[in-house]
């Protein structure tokens, strides 16, 4: 009776501290009730500053690089997504502006789809990019509103990507302005 007691509390322990590790990777929310906009995160992430390049970026406390930020952008006026290009064209556009801070180095656009939420419409990119830093794979969306493009960006190195892609894409998807 007592091996038999023993058993079953050893598995119980097992159980619940397979349930806490889950839900301890998971994502924390994010909102700037100033710029409007909000996204979710990986746990154990941290914001970093970083003047003049984004509006806010978190990262990874131990892989440094793996990160999501929000870049804010003005836009001509009365402009929408859709004005400034399909989902494809704006892949393209975004993976150039990538090609031009990084140099001359290899981005791939790997998918590129319109997404509608009521009345807003997002574009959600994917790209691969090769860079003297090594092999990163990216996650954006984008989305026009009040004058101004939002960019929120999911970015990991390459060898990562399949370990974190749910997370990613989780985040990513998660990302909402007003």
């Amino acid at each position: 009776m007592k091996k038999w007691l023993a058993l079953l509390l050893t598995l119980v322990l097992a159980i619940g501290s397979q349930s806490c590790a889950s839900a301890g990777t998971g994502l924390r929310s994010f909102s700037n009730q100033y710029e409007g906009y909000e996204f979710m995160y990986p746990n154990g992430w941290t914001e970093v500053k970083v003047p003049g390049a984004a509006d806010v970026v978190f990262h990874d406390i131990v892989h440094e690089t793996e990160n999501v930020s929000v870049v804010i952008s003005n836009v001509p006026e009365g402009k929408t997504l859709q004005d400034l290009g399909t989902p494809t064209e704006m892949g393209y556009k975004l993976s150039k502006s990538i090609t031009a801070i990084a140099g001359d180095q290899d981005v791939e656009l790997v998918s590129a789809q319109e997404i509608s939420a009521g009345d807003k419409t997002y574009y959600i990119l994917e790209y691969v990019a090769d860079l003297p830093s090594g092999v990163r794979h990216n996650l954006a969306s984008v989305i026009v509103r009040r004058g101004r493009l939002f960019t929120f960006n999911a970015s990991t190195q390459e060898n990562r990507w399949e370990r974190v892609k749910d997370l990613m894409k989780q985040s990513v998807a998660s990302f909402k302005v007003a």
